[in-house]
């Protein structure tokens, strides 16, 4: 999707029905700054208010996304083409989110290493070795927490018994055993427990 050509759709219909950005932001609660980053091409408009947005614009989702007025002879071609161009630019963002979730995991992993070798070797046995390596592993903790939040916010589970793609809770992922970004979890489909697979792509 091309942010200019949509950032400046943006700004034509707003114009056109005579809304200034702060009118426009004011409509939807949002800030005029959020409006201004839409229409320089710096941002998209977040999904749970692009239908309302369309609303005040006077146009429909595709023409919003397509960043033109999409005549009726072209709209099933456009449907297909943004179809696709959404499904690649979600899988773009599930690969980054990916990748900063085991870069968060070896630094961490790298850091608390580090830190208990110099605890071990630099400060003296006694309450306050013990402190440090106490104090290392709960600071381990935090982003651990972080990491498991960005591993659910992609793809799902796929289930070893049915196939079915579990999509679970943070506390039910917390909760689980697992095996790196295998988990031991409780299928809704089939009922019944297994070790699931972390998949990107989903088929929902």
């Amino acid at each position: 999707m091309d942010q200019l050509k949509i950032g400046k759709f943006i700004s034509e219909c707003r114009k056109n029905i005579g809304l200034t950005q702060k009118q426009l932001a004011e409509k939807l609660n949002i800030t005029d700054r959020a409006v201004s980053k839409w229409e320089t091409g710096k941002a998209l408009p977040d999904s749970s208010i692009m239908l309302e947005l369309c609303r005040i614009l006077k146009i429909t989702v595709n023409d919003l996304l397509s960043g033109e007025v999409i005549s009726m002879e072209n709209n099933n071609q456009i449907n297909e083409k943004l179809l696709i161009e959404m499904s690649k630019e979600l899988e773009r963002k599930n690969k980054t989110v990916w990748t900063s979730m085991w870069v968060i995991m070896s630094v961490c992993i790298v850091a608390l290493l580090a830190g208990l070798v110099i605890a071990a070797f630099l400060i003296p046995e006694g309450i306050w070795q013990l402190v440090t390596i106490i104090g290392l592993c709960v600071v381990f903790l935090i982003p651990c927490f972080y990491a498991l939040k960005l591993e659910i916010s992609v793809g799902a589970y796929k289930c070893k018994n049915c196939g079915h793609e579990i999509v679970p809770t943070y506390m039910q992922a917390l909760n689980a055993m697992h095996r790196g970004t295998t988990r031991y979890l409780k299928c809704p489909e089939c009922n019944k427990r297994s070790w699931c697979k972390k998949v990107l792509n989903t088929d929902k």
